[in-house]
């Protein structure tokens, strides 16, 4: 009765919460297209005029006709973006040129030498859902998808994402005994200013360290500012039928706001809010499981920048400046990006505030504790679904004391349902005298009809926490379990779990006291089947929590049941 009445609340909150968001974008869709685009016409932020001065009281040498360009607007889009149309469509929009192919132990990648953008990353431990001989591809430029890595230099001399670049090789390969791997691409030379792009991977990580070495062979300093940015799509991941996606968007990280999300509609609208300016932080583009981000080096001044760019279309990133260098001086800009999995215990020690990415929706503050004790179980039996039966059994033995006084209810209320029947006959369909009859009976046998309530309301947030917990933890992504159940975070490929958590609720039924009302009887039946049927698109790591704790939540009740059924009395009910 308690997981049924648990699961019934769970949904009519989710679907609420569902409905709610739906209604929200349906709202800012009303927006036409030419309100959105000049909306997104804005000036660039007068902070950039900060950059420029900072550490010089000018910058003669470097003249521009107009302000350097926002990397959002006309570096990026020169031209009026229009609906693709075909296969060509955002792909189009990104010139093409040489590829570089990069292998290392983690990642495959792929720069284009048109730009120097890391167009697509490869996750070699990471396989794709649908096809798991294949890796999955965090960074990709096929049409639909778009998710690429992108930087440059801001000013007429200096190279930006459409600049074009030679290399040395076309093939790099992280060999034995070799930790790093650098591949460099060179600009064309612009005015006495060499400027070399280079990307550093290293073995056992998913941090890529891209950097500008600028070289000024001319007579004048230059002050040159360096941009870095994601480029991506708007969809969301695919998902089954009842599955909710996770939050896929930008975010932004500064000491000063904390963790804050860009969402695509707000962008759409030019509603979205968060910190531009900082010396800390990072921006980051993140998806179900999977995170890319920027991370510039701290007690840096840069300027953060999100923008909608086109339909479907999105950019967002960040503006460092290079600093002041010296005729026959070299500068230098390092700025890491991380692509790959949200694996918490790594997030945290690249950048502060990064594992705030892993989206546990609004009960982060519960799915968080609730995740490091399902870390530590699997660090002593090194199985994800172990782990999380013993995190059920430890759930269920907290709650244990109001399981208790909820069951201790239902208990009495099983033992006196005659007694109701027996109400119930006598009052025949007079309902106002029934209900009165029924408080005053309740009142002289001590029982509380709703204490079996307080309990299952209790546990809600743990449940909806360890929903998201299961659901966003890239950690349970292929974690087999036993036999047949090798992804505890997709469906049970043959039902059996949720079938046996079917089975589990209809014996609990039998448990529960029979509702006097012949119809909400007929619907106690049907709902284990109804719930079953649920159960058949939920992670099979969320099943095998229900299950658990339904089995244990039955041992419990019927060893309640067993205590007050034969041998507990209620006092008799007054005659009047």
């Amino acid at each position: 009765m308690d997981t049924k009445k648990l699961i019934l609340m769970l949904i009519f909150f989710t679907s609420s919460l569902f409905l709610w968001e739906e209604w929200q974008k349906e709202q800012k869709s009303q927006f036409s297209s030419n309100n959105i685009v000049g909306k997104q016409k804005e000036q660039r932020p007068s902070s950039f005029n900060g950059f420029a001065t900072q550490g010089s009281k000018s910058r003669p040498t470097v003249q521009f006709q107009d302000e350097p360009p926002m990397p959002g607007e006309k570096l990026l889009s020169a031209q009026p973006v229009k609906k693709p149309a075909s296969d060509e469509g955002i792909a189009s929009r990104l010139e093409l040129g040489e590829k570089i192919l990069v292998e290392t132990d983690m990642v495959l990648a792929e720069i284009d030498t048109a730009g120097g953008d890391l167009r697509r990353l490869e996750l070699l431990h990471y396989p794709e859902k649908e096809d798991k001989s294949k890796p999955f591809a965090l960074l990709q430029n096929q049409f639909p998808r778009i998710n690429v890595a992108q930087s440059g230099l801001i000013g007429e001399r200096f190279p930006t994402h459409k600049t074009r670049y030679t290399a040395d090789f076309r093939t790099y390969r992280l060999v034995a005994g070799q930790d790093k791997l650098e591949v460099r691409l060179f600009a064309p030379e612009v005015a006495g200013i060499r400027v070399t792009k280079i990307y550093t991977f290293r073995r056992g990580s998913y941090l890529v360290d891209v950097a500008f070495e600028i070289e000024n062979r001319g007579y004048d300093v230059i002050q040159p500012f360096s941009y870095f940015q994601i480029l991506r799509d708007s969809e969301p991941p695919a998902r089954t039928l009842f599955m909710v996606p996770s939050y896929t968007g930008a975010a932004v990280y500064t000491e000063q706001e904390k963790f804050q999300k860009i969402k695509f509609p707000d962008l759409d609208t030019g509603e979205a809010t968060y910190i531009k300016n900082a010396d800390n932080g990072w921006i980051a583009m993140q998806e179900h499981y999977f995170l890319t981000a920027w991370l510039p080096k701290d007690k840096t001044l840069r300027e953060y920048y999100a923008k909608h760019l086109g339909e479907n279309q999105y950019a967002a990133g960040v503006i460092v400046p290079v600093g002041a260098i010296q005729p026959g001086q070299i500068g230098r800009v390092v700025v890491p990006l991380y692509a790959g999995p949200q694996e918490q215990s790594k997030l945290s020690k690249l950048a502060p505030g990064l594992d705030l990415t892993v989206d546990y929706g609004w009960l982060t503050v519960i799915g968080a504790p609730l995740f490091w004790l399902l870390s530590l179980f699997h660090s002593w039996v090194g199985n994800w679904g172990v782990a999380i039966i013993l995190l059920t059994m430890l759930v269920k033995l907290t709650f244990f004391p109001l399981s208790a006084a909820g069951y201790r209810s239902m208990a009495k209320m099983k033992a006196v349902t005659p007694k109701l029947q027996r109400l119930r006959e006598q009052h025949g369909n007079d309902r106002q005298r029934l209900n009165k009859a029924m408080m005053e009976f309740y009142k002289a046998e001590k029982i509380n009809p709703m204490g079996g309530c307080l309990p299952i309301l209790v546990q809600i947030p743990v449940f909806i926490s360890l929903f998201w917990v299961l659901l966003a933890s890239v950690e349970l992504r292929y974690a087999p379990f036993v036999l047949w159940i090798q992804d505890l975070s997709s469906p049970d490929p043959y039902y059996v779990l949720p079938l046996m958590m079917g089975c589990s609720m209809f014996l609990q039924t039998k448990l529960n006291p029979t509702p006097t009302d012949p119809i909400q009887a007929k619907v106690m039946q049907i709902l284990p089947i109804v719930f079953c049927v649920f159960f058949f698109f939920f992670p099979a790591g969320l099943v095998l929590y229900s299950l658990v704790n339904n089995s244990l939540s039955i041992a419990q009740q019927w060893q309640i049941t067993r205590m007050y059924a034969p041998s507990t009395t209620f006092p008799a009910t007054k005659k009047k």
